[in-house]
């Protein structure tokens, strides 16, 4: 098995990358002013924003591949295990690198509401593909960080540079929802499968000896990561991927409900919950009525 290279700081990865290091909890670099990636796999301990304009190599994160293509942001978390690989010895690679230190956010606006930029858990296939104007907007935003760091570090260092990678993670959220509305050949009949996929599992006997669907199951199954996933099935149907399934229970539900040879109960259990109880709970909740009470009504 292939080590593992922890990178914990900013000054450790550039020190791999061969440039300064201006401030110790955040970096901007040049990647072609920078030394190649080494071939290795690495596990960040920082947050990490690659925007390449060359395809310049794979990297392998997670389960997949990825091939860069020109003017495209891939985001890495802390905890996350990346792998870098190349076809050539010798290549140029060009882009930027963002790197910043989880405790650079600790005290900060940003730091309180970081885990709402749900992209740093996308896998690298889902990365975000920049028009020309949104890669100019990256950029500008990279720029004026960098003109932060090489200022030197003074007492409004801090506010300005979280303040700038906010504004940069807000224009980013704005580009994701553009690419779930322009890239529909890489998205089309998510939503479609995805209802497949529900009335498929609905059918078999997974309810029972599996359980009920969970979101990230429903990911995996089409080959998503549970936060795109998520993400995606929010703007298209105005619902969480979670009331989506939920709905899609109460719908099998209610044709099932009829069957008068079977008790409450009995459909809870053929549903896929492990107490009737929180099956009646959830009914009541979406149709206003309990299960016994529907049957009587309808």
């Amino acid at each position: 098995m292939n080590e593992i290279v922890k990178l914990d700081t900013v000054a450790a990865y550039n020190m791999m990358r061969g440039v300064e290091t201006l401030h110790p909890l955040v970096s901007v670099s040049d990647l072609s002013k920078a030394k190649a990636m080494p071939a290795k796999t690495f596990n960040f301990g920082l947050y990490a924003v690659y925007l390449k304009e060359l395809n310049c190599g794979e990297l392998k994160y997670g389960r997949g591949h990825y091939d860069y293509q020109d003017g495209t942001l891939v985001f890495i978390a802390p905890g996350q295990v990346v792998g870098m690989q190349r076809r050539e010895e010798n290549f140029e690679p060009k882009g930027w690198v963002l790197l910043f230190h989880p405790d650079l956010l600790k005290g900060t606006p940003l730091g309180k509401h970081m885990h709402d930029y749900s992209f740093f858990s996308y896998d690298v296939n889902e990365a975000l593909h920049l028009s020309d104007k949104e890669r100019q907007m990256v950029l500008d935003c990279f720029g004026k960080i960098e003109y932060e760091l090489q200022r030197g570090i003074d007492k409004h260092s801090k506010t300005l540079i979280t303040s700038n990678i906010e504004l940069f993670l807000n224009y980013c959220i704005r580009f994701y929802d553009r690419q779930f509305i322009t890239r529909d050949n890489a998205n089309k009949g998510i939503l479609e499968r995805f209802e497949d996929l529900l009335n498929d599992y609905f059918l078999s006997d997974k309810p029972s000896t599996i359980g009920l669907p969970s979101v990230a199951w429903c990911a995996d199954a089409l080959n998503l990561s549970p936060n795109y996933f998520g993400d995606l099935i929010k703007k298209e149907t105005g619902k969480s991927a979670q009331e989506y399934v939920q709905s899609k229970i109460i719908e099998v539900a209610k044709e099932r409900i009829f069957d008068f040879n079977k008790s409450v109960s009995e459909l809870a259990y053929e549903l896929g919950f492990r107490y009737p109880q929180h099956f009646t709970r959830l009914f009541k909740q979406k149709t206003g009525v309990a299960p016994n009470e529907y049957r009587m009504l309808n």
